[in-house]
């Protein structure tokens, strides 16, 4: 471990315990005052005593990162973000166009698969959403990689050539013809939608400005619960969060510039 890292401690009742790594003091709510000195000389994995109590130390990378948000708007929950970063291909060395940034739960997603040489470039009209989504990328230690600009999806101007196009919006299908510019041809787009209605006009877009290979779906997830004395599922489901609709981008018929 080294001074300025993110890690989190594992209680018995898995708990997480996020702490910014410094010499000295620090105080860490539900824990008290605690030398994270002694840490720093931890490795990833590691079972330390803290305060009396047994911990592990571990290491925080997307999954964690985006439960742990400091949140203002809905977001963007772990099952959709990885759906959507599978679905649209994207790889080390990409760039993404990403409209709507809400607290950066899925910047969080996007900005781990990337890559160093990657690029996300994010579009927020509301000053508040982006002052949040700021404070949250600043903790992935990957904010080198991410361009935020403050505007109007439906109007911005961006100086890209993106590899995918995410769009969560509530009207994404107004954002499509401009947000559509800065995708190559054979690019990867997604929209995020909580309402039928608006999944029917997201489709209809794509469609009427050629994209193909277009597809809507949402996920629907429970966990198990795995006792001695036997495994059913969880009373609790993770159901609909939002419907995600895919497509892809083609070049121009022949004529038409």
């Amino acid at each position: 471990m080294r001074e300025g890292d993110l890690i989190y401690l594992l209680d018995e009742k898995g708990k997480r315990h996020f702490i910014q790594l410094v010499k000295g003091m620090v105080k860490v709510p539900g824990l008290g005052v605690i030398d994270c000195s002694r840490l720093l000389s931890s490795t990833d994995g590691e079972r330390v005593i803290v305060a009396g109590r047994e911990f592990v130390l571990l290491t925080p990378r997307a999954p964690e990162l985006m439960e742990s948000l400091d949140r203002g708007a809905q977001v963007i929950m772990p099952k959709d973000a990885a759906t959507i970063a599978f679905r649209l291909g994207i790889e080390c060395g990409d760039v993404v166009v990403e409209a709507g940034v809400g607290s950066g739960s899925l910047t969080t997603a996007l900005l781990s698969v990337v890559g160093p040489t990657g690029m996300v470039i994010s579009i927020e009209m509301r000053e508040d959403h982006a002052s949040k989504a700021r404070k949250n990328v600043e903790r992935t230690g990957k904010s080198d990689r991410w361009q935020l600009h403050i505007g109007d999806a439906r109007q911005v101007e961006l100086e890209a050539s993106a590899n995918a196009l995410v769009m969560d919006l509530p009207a994404p299908w107004e954002a499509l013809e401009n947000l559509g510019r800065y995708l190559n041809p054979g690019g990867r787009v997604c929209a995020y939608v909580p309402n039928v209605n608006q999944m029917e006009e997201a489709v209809k877009a794509l469609r009427s400005r050629g994209y193909v290979e277009i597809e809507a779906l949402e996920n629907l997830q429970r966990t198990m619960e795995v006792h001695e004395g036997g495994v059913r599922p969880s009373f609790e489901m993770l159901g609909h969060t939002g419907y995600l609709i895919f497509g892809r981008k083609t070049a121009p018929r022949p004529g038409n510039g």
